[in-house]
């Protein structure tokens, strides 16, 4: 005779998934894929896993971690998941997915912002960098459109002038951004004028050093008259 399972442990073990998220996800330009990944990261957080890797996300899929990883980029691009930042009771920060974005877009069909459809601001850094972005860094750019609301094309021309520095990395990246907004420059040319000047400068500064250093090293070579 067949045992049959405890109705109550049916009950328990259940997650309670938004039909909203089941029949109107091709709406917010997802795919199956995108769907379970949502709906695993969905039970972790239940399980008050709060940033679970690609590697233990794919463990319950067929998919491998590489793509899985792929599939996390994408939903933070797409604005419909985030990375947030939390202190445990030792004061110690960790990081935790967020699912907010998408139960906001959801429920106030709020539009995405043109630049996150097509994900060029995306595409450059990942070509700039020569490699895929971290999630953590992606919502770093998310949080200088949407927190600090700079225009993408003055990101754009951020990163452009982290490459001319040979400094490429996003603290410098930052750093230039925010100088930018203290100084009141929200367009490309400021920014451009910005850089020319900085540049010009800098290479008055290094002149007037080599001129000293060379009239320093010639007097000490030929000695007084």
């Amino acid at each position: 005779m067949t045992k049959s399972v405890p109705f109550q442990e049916i009950l328990s073990d259940q997650l309670p998934v938004p039909l909203k998220l089941l029949s109107t996800y091709t709406s917010l330009d997802l795919n199956e894929k995108e769907v379970i990944i949502i709906l695993q990261l969905y039970r972790f957080l239940q399980e008050n896993e709060a940033f679970p890797t690609p590697y233990e996300i794919s463990s319950y899929l067929t998919i491998d971690e590489k793509e899985c990883a792929n599939i996390l980029r994408k939903l933070i691009q797409k604005n419909l998941l985030s990375i947030n930042q939390q202190r445990n009771e030792q004061n110690q920060l960790s990081e935790a997915y967020s699912l907010e974005p998408l139960w906001e877009r959801l429920y106030t069909n709020e539009k995405p912002k043109e630049e996150k459809i097509d994900g060029t601001i995306f595409i450059l850094f990942e070509q700039e960098f020569g490699r895929p972005l971290s999630p953590f860094e992606i919502e770093t750019i998310n949080a200088w459109l949407d927190q600090d609301e700079i225009a993408p094309s003055l990101i754009k021309a951020g990163l452009r002038e982290s490459v001319l520095m040979g400094k490429l990395n996003f603290k410098y990246i930052d750093r230039i951004l925010r100088d930018w907004k203290k100084k009141g420059i929200h367009s490309v040319e400021q920014a451009r004028d910005a850089s020319k000047n900085f540049h010009n400068k800098q290479a008055v500064k290094q002149e007037n050093k080599t001129k000293r250093d060379t009239s320093f090293y010639y007097n000490w070579l030929e000695g007084e008259d």
